[in-house]
């Protein structure tokens, strides 16, 4: 049986290269432990912009949140920069599949926008997919951008068909249904860490779409977050948490694996027993013969968007 893992762990938040290492000592544990698959939370790489809901950054041209802005613009990370390099790297030496939450800095156009993404890297093949979240949720969208259906895609990870959502586009009934109906038997659902956002959501997906569903959730304390962050004086610090977690696992009967946990850093492990979710479809496919393709009919468009396309003549020889 496959043993899939969800990373609970903070960022060094906002130094990806650090964040990096970290991850890599966590891959190593994870070997250790005979993982196949590892993910962690959204954007844990190099970190969620939790400070939205603490500072008032809906304030119009506010000069310390345009600071804090950039400074998560120049941390996030590239598609073809090499921390994207090293996790293929890792994942082929450590024969580990990896779902990784990045902030992802737009390409070309889009150069000065963060997009919510999540990476699958398999150990062979390397990345596999770059997911931007669909719609960011209230306050993220200040320094989030909007994705597109380009990583609606489900890709076989350790002999499973896994699919990844970000957050809440978890509740988005089309974009599951979309990868129910491109095979899905595993939910890699990526959390910023808070046990409310597992807790209810992790059984209903499996339940719903008879998969098995892994959700990682992050952690974040009130003293990993560096002297000189530009709104550190903002912050409250009546907690001792800013994300608490909540990583669990359920299987397709809704069964938990392994309840949301809370506060504590390490490894959440489950095995997966892909038989379970051909038995749990005897009474429910919902893509399949518990549908009404006849009067439903759900159409994604997976193509790559971009705001600016050049379409240039061929040069005229001289």
């Amino acid at each position: 049986m496959p043993r899939v893992a969800a990373l609970q762990d903070a960022p060094v938040f906002l130094d990806r290269r650090a964040t990096l290492e970290r991850l890599l000592e966590w891959v190593e544990r994870a070997t250790d432990e005979g993982v196949e698959l590892l993910a962690c939370g959204e954007t844990y790489l190099p970190g969620y912009p939790f400070w939205l809901s603490h500072t008032g950054a809906a304030a119009f041209d506010e000069p310390t949140q345009k600071e804090a802005y950039r400074r998560y613009l120049e941390a996030a990370v590239r598609l073809d920069g090499p921390e994207i390099r090293e996790l293929e790297v890792v994942s082929r030496s450590s024969r580990i599949a990896l779902v990784v939450g990045i902030a992802e800095r737009g390409p070309g156009p889009a150069s000065g926008s963060v997009f919510c993404s999540a990476v699958t890297i398999d150990p062979d093949r390397g990345v596999l997919a770059a997911h931007r979240k669909l719609m960011p949720t209230y306050e993220e969208r200040l320094v989030w951008a909007p994705g597109d259906g380009h990583g609606l895609r489900v890709h076989t990870l350790c002999g499973l068909r896994v699919g990844v959502l970000n957050c809440w586009e978890n509740w988005m009934p089309q974009a599951r249904h979309a990868l129910y109906g491109d095979g899905e038997e595993l939910r890699v659902a990526l959390w910023p860490g808070a046990v409310r956002n597992t807790v209810d959501i992790t059984r209903f997906i499996a339940l719903e779409g008879r998969v098995f569903v892994l959700s990682a959730g992050g952690l974040l304390a009130v003293d990993d977050v560096p002297d000189d962050f530009p709104l550190r004086d903002r912050l409250p610090v009546d907690r001792t948490w800013y994300h608490n977690g909540g990583s669990c696992v359920a299987a397709p009967d809704g069964r938990w694996l392994v309840e949301p946990v809370a506060q504590t850093k390490g490894l959440i492990v489950a095995d997966i027993d892909p038989r379970l979710v051909s038995r749990e479809r005897q009474n429910f496919d919902c893509t399949g013969h518990y549908s009404r393709p006849d009067v439903f009919d759900v159409r994604v468009d997976r193509r790559r968007r971009q705001s600016v396309t050049f379409l240039d003549e061929d040069a005229l020889p001289e």
